[in-house]
């Protein structure tokens, strides 16, 4: 394992760089910026500085100019900082220049995020499905990676491959690609197995952006303990209960949160875990209302529900954490247009309300509206039941 740095003592310090470019504005920027640092946060780093830059397109060779990139390294020099953090994926020869001219590790967002999961894996399915991500992550990247690597042992960006032994040879590496592909085929087969033993029992799936909240919804609706914690990507493995509302038996799946770049390698690995949406008679879309920027985060949630296919699943919008939403009172004389911040929670329910009809508004950690989600759920499940089974007419 090399030396074990403990994160709770001695947090790794990091800087954040990201690009403003032509089709992304500052305020989203920034917004990817601030997720960055959460990112980094749920990783155990302390972020100490944030770099911006305005360009058209990302520098190829680079990632940011050489000016910036020179201020970037002379702050990291200066502040002895550990970790260079970019949020968006350097492709293998923006690493290697970027390398060469830091004296510390250099993560991309991509990166980040495997790290975590990795971190999080518990079960012998997460561990292959995200050690199976970081190889396909490493595979292009080996030359300096292992140099790299043998430089720094252990720490933020480094669990996972690599840690236990420097490999530098590709058909290593590609052979333990087949070996993980033919892995998570043999336990896609047991869980689609699994599956179909559930018989024809309607299927609920609780999706939403990480941290919205699902965990905790799951533990109220099912009555059981599931881990919940205030970080992202506190779920990696899919957690299904048989759940009763009234005297209605279903099935009741938590999936792994959807985030905002994420990476392809993540998606693909993930791929049983997005099965529980894709089979699901219905979806529960849970969102973070107290989130600043929680409607973008739908935006996300739908365009990956989209590209599952999963488009026409009926779903119920659920905006959960709304004994965390606040806002900034506006003077009366303040003739400026209202903002997202501006807006009560009374004026975000009517809007929502509108736009979305049979939206809930409910706090799964206050157990608040619980009983009123439970009434629409069932008459969702009892009507996708009375389809299914036209003549169990016992339950009703």
């Amino acid at each position: 394992m090399g030396d074990y740095w403990d994160h709770r003592k001695y947090p790794e310090t990091a800087v954040l760089v990201g690009v403003i470019t032509s089709d992304q504005s500052e305020e989203m920027a920034r917004e990817y910026l601030e997720e960055l640092a959460f990112l980094a946060e749920t990783a155990g780093a302390e972020t100490r500085a944030v770099f911006t830059q305005r360009l058209d397109v990302p520098h190829p060779k680079t990632f940011i100019g050489s000016g910036k990139l020179a201020e970037v390294r002379d702050y990291v020099e200066r502040e002895e900082i550990d970790i260079v953090i970019f949020d968006d994926e350097l492709s293998p020869s923006q690493l290697r220049n970027v390398e060469g001219e830091m004296k510390c590790r250099i993560l991309d967002r991509t990166n980040l995020i495997l790290d975590i999961f990795a971190a999080r894996a518990q079960t012998a399915h997460a561990k292959t499905q995200v050690e199976l991500a970081q190889y396909q992550y490493l595979l292009p990247r080996l030359t300096g990676m292992w140099t790299h690597l043998e430089r720094q042992r252990g720490g933020i960006g480094l669990r996972g491959p690599g840690e236990t032994e420097i490999e530098t040879d590709r058909r290593i590496i590609r052979d333990k690609i087949s070996k993980l592909k033919e892995q998570l085929k043999k336990i896609d087969k047991q869980m689609v197995i699994q599956r179909k033993n559930r018989g024809k029992m309607v299927r609920v799936a609780l999706v939403g952006y990480t941290n919205a909240g699902k965990s905790t919804l799951m533990n109220r609706l099912s009555k059981s303990k599931v881990f919940a914690e205030d970080k992202l990507f506190a779920t990696l493995d899919t957690t299904v209960r048989k759940v009763v509302v009234e005297n209605l038996p279903f099935l009741l799946s938590d999936t792994v949160g959807f985030i905002r770049k994420l990476p392809t390698h993540l998606v693909e690995s993930f791929k049983s875990t997005l099965d529980e949406v894709r089979e699901a008679d219905v979806l529960i879309h849970v969102v973070d209302i107290s989130h600043s920027n929680f409607e973008e985060q739908i935006e996300v949630v739908e365009e990956t529900l989209r590209e599952l296919g999963t488009a026409t699943t009926p779903t119920m919008l659920v905006f959960n954490k709304t004994d965390a939403h606040t806002h900034i009172q506006k003077d009366e004389d303040d003739l400026t247009p209202s903002t997202r911040e501006n807006l009560s929670l009374e004026e975000v329910k009517r809007h929502w309300s509108g736009l979305r009809p049979g939206s809930l508004f409910i706090s799964a950690l206050q157990k608040q509206k619980i009983d009123e989600l439970k009434d629409q759920l069932y008459q969702k499940v009892k009507e996708i039941h009375i389809k299914r089974y036209p003549y169990n007419d016992l339950l009703y």
